[in-house]
């Protein structure tokens, strides 16, 4: 594989556990280098974060003021035969869904046989540029609401009988865990991550976030605000991972305009003719 993609052509003379170690470093070194691009002039950016936050604060105050208890109440009389298959449908809200297979996916790239073409190598370590950004635009929104939601400490709607201002700060049980919500954040930050990359998914992708996000209401385990709260964590935090790898040139390409935009990826046929070349003895 290519440097500039993260892989070291000249690794293919070494061992495969050496090639290994190699290939992960020079992905490490690449994705902490300094940026390859300045920031983009961020005046119009930074009024439209300010907007949005403001319109979330204004948002997660009436939601937990005017709506969390009288919904969680509603959701507590629905009958078990609309309750069950969402009870179904949350699990795979879960970041493990998507993180265990991306993971996996990076090892194994990580360490294919030498034994290819340039060409595949570079096909290779584009696939390679997408999925690592696929984990940690789904991963650091993730590790940044379990943090967030041990801090806060707020009780699930169960614990308090509905009561959304139910607060032990610094409390580690899950009883106390419900702001942000985890599911919808992860469920969000694959909504824009991979509509980032392939973007006429991205309407199914965000029926997948809204039906996941009721689920956590349906299911009681959370109020609407910490679902509120766990969409706006995942999409920033998704957006905010893609913006990093724009600025390095990695995936994404920025615009004249400031406008992000995908890297065409290799073509169906070029993956076939590399995996054909990677089952072939």
């Amino acid at each position: 594989m290519t440097a500039a993609n993260g892989f070291s052509h000249e690794n293919l003379a070494l061992t495969p556990l050496r090639r290994y170690r190699a290939n992960v470093a020079a992905a490490v070194t690449l994705i902490a280098r300094r940026r390859s691009l300045r920031p983009w002039p961020g005046i119009e950016a930074a009024r439209r974060f300010a907007v949005w936050t403001a319109a979330f604060a204004v948002a997660f105050a009436l939601c937990m003021g005017l709506l969390d208890h009288s919904v969680a109440q509603a959701m507590s009389r629905l009958p078990h035969w609309i309750v069950w298959p969402f009870d179904v449908i949350t699990d795979f809200g879960k970041s493990g869904w998507f993180l265990w297979p991306l993971g996996v996916l990076l090892l194994v790239l990580a360490g294919l046989p030498a034994r290819l073409t340039r060409m595949s190598h570079a096909v290779l370590a584009a696939i390679a540029v997408r999925v690592g950004f696929l984990f940690a635009a789904i991963a650091v929104p993730g590790i940044a609401v379990t943090i967030i939601k041990h801090i806060v400490g707020r009780g699930r709607p169960r614990v308090g009988h509905f009561d959304p201002f139910l607060f032990a700060p610094l409390n580690w049980p899950a009883a106390y865990a419900s702001l942000p919500s985890g599911h919808a954040t992860t469920a969000f930050s694959v909504c824009v991550a991979f509509g980032a990359l392939w973007p006429r998914w991205r309407i199914p992708l965000f029926v997948y976030a809204v039906l996941i996000a009721l689920s956590r209401l349906v299911v009681l385990a959370h109020f609407p605000s910490d679902v509120l709260a766990g969409a706006a964590v995942g999409s920033l935090g998704a957006l905010m991972v893609r913006q990093y790898f724009a600025l390095h040139r990695l995936g994404f390409s920025v615009g004249p305009d400031g406008a992000i935009r995908p890297y065409a990826g290799p073509s169906l046929r070029r993956i076939k003719a590399v995996a054909r070349a990677l089952l072939t003895p």
